[in-house]
């Protein structure tokens, strides 16, 4: 199974790209960009599948860029993000 992803800013979107798992997650913090400033989407389309590192790295940068909007749903996410409960955006939902 390949370990590789990668994150590009392509004006008002980070594109994640490889499975977002916890093997790969500490090789990709350098490859975050400096500034969020402006970024509205996270598109996860390249992404296959996503773990819980996963999770947790792209809502902390959804954290970090306000209000975005998530396209794509890898292997995972919506199971994932109901456990934590976590809204469309990422952010934690209260009762």
């Amino acid at each position: 199974m390949s370990t590789h992803c990668n994150i590009v800013r392509a004006d008002e979107t980070l594109r994640f790209e490889g499975p977002l798992h916890r093997d790969a997650i500490a090789a990709l913090w350098p490859r975050i960009p400096d500034d969020l400033k402006g970024v509205r989407r996270f598109d996860l389309g390249a992404v296959a599948s996503i773990d819980s590192a996963g999770l947790a790295l792209v809502s902390l940068l959804a954290a970090r860029c306000g209000p975005v909007e998530i396209e794509g749903r890898p292997d995972g996410f919506a199971e994932l993000r109901a456990a934590y409960r976590l809204g469309h955006g990422l952010a934690f939902v209260r009762d």
